[in-house]
């Protein structure tokens, strides 16, 4: 398990404009660490995404970043020197105004980053930053116990999230900050289903515009440490190992804001997507099956994000159900999404599907009626009413069912009233397609056959129970509010005593049937 860790390094010089601020990135990222810790999964991804979002909308020249995936440190450390001087170049050119930004994921102590066998000191990427001559040096370092980096970087361990209150003079814009994604004593957290670091897909869908809380356009250091910070904390609570902590400190001198990624700049050659409010949203590239790009919260005040054009899978989740739906974003033009265009499903249909809800398990009252093929016992089909109940997991169910029927028994000796009550068991996997659930499973139970015999001779009533089992097919229409209708088609295989009325002799047969069960349920 890995843990995020976020150190913002800022010196600014207040009052200069967006447009006339250069800016240097130096991306890193390393799957493999120490030559004992296990290798991780998202740490080079989680490089890839930064630096896309940076060069996309942080105004971040292709010509001024560097990403590096997999690399040793020897090969960082000559990166980061080189872009050094780069960045000591333009800083010297009049009216400069420089930004460099350093980010890494990947493990680490709280001395040094592990890269792919090798080491390098915190107290060295410390000298880097500090003695670059960028105005401003945004440090992002996403690895392990971050509050321990916190102190090898000299700030002192405070309450998490500590920012000025609503109203208060904002901080200045020259001296230092630094913003830890959990505390020194805890593990931040990668996640298989947003295929990435809790906190690191935090700030980009922040970077995106979901931070954008005044909604101006632009995503500054106080609106995507807030929005990080609550993202974080919301979805680590959730995992087994806990909540994650955030922290943000600063010791600034002078007045001034920096300007992270200006999302509405780029609006004319990415796509802006808005999503309505009181609904939560996730969304996904090119198909369900893609990497989460966005997760916003019903509360979230922003609601318009840039992102690059394209094909996305959209899932918007509220109390009770939620909406499922593509859309193809154009490059320059603003979508709204809306709910109403989208299929609705319900959450008991998310948990026989495997779909994101929290979830496990739904279960539910069926009731019904069913119609079987005769069997040698009767001349006639057999039919009558049923009630089950079933638990769905997430691609299995089981159900259990008892029923009876309703037939008849006659020929040239004798006539009878022939009825049957059955108890039954059933497991079954389940597939989805639109708005229908299709399962193929194994029913095994017993039936109780009766006959009442109609005869001017001696024909007490009999009793038989006769086991039996059959595969079946079944598909199920979700309807609302968690009901259902659902048919079911089994080939059964039943194990009967026949009795020869001429002899009274007996032999067991083995007889087969179809049944056609038609019923409604519930899930809760």
């Amino acid at each position: 398990m890995r843990a995020v860790w976020l150190l913002l390094v800022l010196c600014a010089l207040p009052g200069r404009a967006w447009a006339h601020v250069e800016r240097f990135a130096v991306i890193i990222g390393n799957d493999r660490g120490a030559p004992d810790e296990p290798r991780l999964l998202y740490a080079e991804s989680d490089a890839t995404r930064v630096h896309d979002v940076l060069l996309q909308l942080g105004d971040v020249s292709p010509l001024n970043s560097v990403l590096l995936r997999g690399r040793d440190a020897s090969f960082v450390r000559s990166a980061l020197l080189a872009i050094n001087e780069r960045v000591r170049e333009a800083a010297a050119r009049p009216d400069a105004q420089v930004v460099l930004m350093i980010y890494f994921s990947g493990h680490a102590d709280a001395n040094a980053l592990h890269l792919d066998g090798s080491r390098l000191p915190l107290s060295e990427l410390q000298q880097i930053a500090r003695g670059s001559a960028a105005n401003f040096r945004l440090v992002v370092v996403d690895a392990c116990r971050s509050g321990a980096l916190t102190r090898v970087k000299g700030g002192a361990r405070v309450a998490p999230f500590v920012l000025p209150a609503s109203g208060e003079e904002p901080p200045p814009g020259d001296g230092i900050a630094f913003l830890t994604a959990s505390s020194a004593h805890e593990d931040a957290q990668e996640s298989d289903e947003l295929r990435g670091a809790f906190f690191t897909h935090a700030l980009t869908t922040g970077l995106l515009g979901a931070a954008d809380s005044d909604r101006d356009g632009t995503v500054v250091l106080d609106e995507v440490y807030r929005y990080a910070y609550a993202a974080t904390l919301r979805m680590t609570s959730r995992t087994f190992a806990g909540t994650q902590h955030p922290t943000f400190q600063y010791d600034l001198r002078g007045r001034g804001q920096l300007v992270i990624t200006r999302p509405q700049l780029q609006a004319a050659s990415r796509a802006t997507v808005v999503f309505p409010r009181d609904l939560e949203f996730l969304l996904m590239r090119d198909s369900e099956a893609g990497p989460v790009i966005v997760e916003l919260l019903a509360s979230d005040q922003a609601r318009a994000l840039s992102l690059p054009p394209g094909r996305y899978f959209v899932r918007a989740r509220a109390a009770e159900l939620m909406y499922e739906g593509t859309i193809d974003a154009a490059p320059g033009a603003s979508q709204a999404i809306d709910p109403h265009d989208m299929a609705r499903v319900d959450y008991a249909k998310l948990v026989r599907r495997g779909g994101s809800s929290e979830r496990r398990q739904a279960h539910g009252p069926t009731l019904g009626v069913s119609l079987r093929s005769r069997l040698p016992n009767a001349s006639a089909a057999c039919w009558g009413p049923f009630v089950g109940y079933a638990i769905e997991l997430q691609r299995l169910g089981v159900g259990a069912q008892l029923g009876m029927c309703d037939s008849a028994l006659d020929n040239a000796v004798l006539t009878a009233d022939v009825r049957g009550y059955s108890a039954e068991l059933r497991l079954y996997h389940s597939w989805e397609l639109w708005r229908l659930s299709w399962g193929l499973g194994l029913h095994a139970g017993f039936s109780l056959y009766t006959q009442d015999f109609e005869t001017r001779g001696r024909a007490p009533t009999r009793a038989t129970l006769v086991p039996f089992f059959a595969p079946g097919i079944s598909t199920q229409l979700d309807l609302t509010e968690g009901y259902y209708a659902a048919l079911q088609l089994t080939a059964e295989t039943h194990f009967l005593e026949l009795v020869d009325s001429r002899n009274a002799h007996s032999s067991l047969a083995v007889s087969f049937a179809a049944r056609a069960g038609l019923s409604v349920g519930k899930y809760f």
